[in-house]
Order: structure tokens, then C-alpha cells, then sequence
């Protein structure tokens, strides 16, 4: 599937997480990056060097979960907004994601916006928590939202209820 769409399915992105010890202890990072590219910020911007350093520019990241703490400098420094950070121990039902968002407007601290998928498909509702429009942040925005934690592994943005 992914060589044809492009899409990750739910098995890569499972592969991905780190073990279920690591996940009850707070904010973790994700790479949602598949394909080898010459790419390397987010190991550059990890100040705790948790995304290993890569052996050659064209690498897929690889971090090390006992020295992430889900800072997410990574988020707002990838090209491929493919990075996200997740805290699966924020509550008992929902989880915590912050992610990449580069539209606007921007939306509002405590507004309730449609959780989208990977193609762009509401599958259900998020709470906005914290927005970061930070130019520090490389011009690249983080909204941090809550999700139920069925569908945590497959929100990858939002949308606003147009006005």
C-alpha cells in the first residue's frame, strides 16, 4: 500500500513504537519516515541526542526512547511533517499528540476540531490543548491535541469547522 499511496499503514506505524514499558512513562517522539532521503534535522536539533546521529545523510531516524523526553524540537524542524510526539499516560481514556500544522488560521486553545487521518478523513474528535506558533520553531507550528485512544495511532491532523 504505502509504495502506491504513500500512506503508512497501521502495522508501520505499530513497528515503530517503542515497547509498552517505555510508553507508560510519558511523551515519546515518532518518525513517520519510510523512505531514505537525504535528511538529518531532527538528529541536528536533539540536544539530548536521542535521535541517533545518522551514519549517512540518506538514513531513516532511529531514536534511542530511554533519552527522549517528547520536547518535540523534532516536530517543528522536519521538512516532511512526518514527526510527531505522543503521551499515551496523559489521561485513562485519551492520548496526547502534538504535531506539525502549517495552515491558518490557526486554531483556538480549548476548541473541539475534527481529528483527521492520514488521507485527510475525519475519523473522530480532538481537543485542542496548547498551540505553539513560535518562529523560533522553524516557522512550523505545534498543536498539541487529545484524542480517545482508539484512534491515536491514526490522527495525524486536524480540521477546523469552517466559518
Amino acid at each position: 500500500m504505502f509504495n502506491k499511496t504513500g500512506l503508512a499503514s497501521n502495522d508501520m506505524v505499530e513497528a515503530l513504537l517503542p515497547s509498552k514499558e517505555r510508553r507508560e512513562k510519558g511523551a515519546y517522539a515518532i518518525f513517520e519516515c519510510f523512505q531514505e532521503i537525504p535528511c538529518n534535522p531532527c538528529s541536528t536539533v536533539c540536544k539530548l541526542k536521542a535521535v541517533k546521529d545518522f551514519e549517512n545523510i540518506n538514513n531513516i531516524p532511529e531514536i534511542n526512547y530511554d533519552k527522549c523526553t517528547g520536547c518535540a524540537m523534532c516536530v517543528s524542524i522536519c521538512p516532511g511533517l512526518s514527526c510527531f510526539v505522543i503521551d499515551e499516560t496523559y489521561s485513562d481514556s485519551e492520548v496526547m499528540i502534538k504535531m506539525p500544522y502549517e495552515f491558518l488560521p490557526l486554531p483556538e486553545i480549548n476548541s473541539n476540531v475534527k481529528a483527521l487521518d492520514r488521507e485527510g478523513k475525519a475519523i473522530g474528535e480532538a481537543k485542542v490543548l496548547k498551540v505553539q506558533d513560535n518562529k523560533t520553531l522553524d516557522h512550523t507550528n505545534i498543536v498539541t491535541i487529545s484524542v480517545p485512544k482508539e484512534i491515536f495511532l491514526d490522527v495525524r491532523n486536524i480540521g477546523l469547522e469552517e466559518k
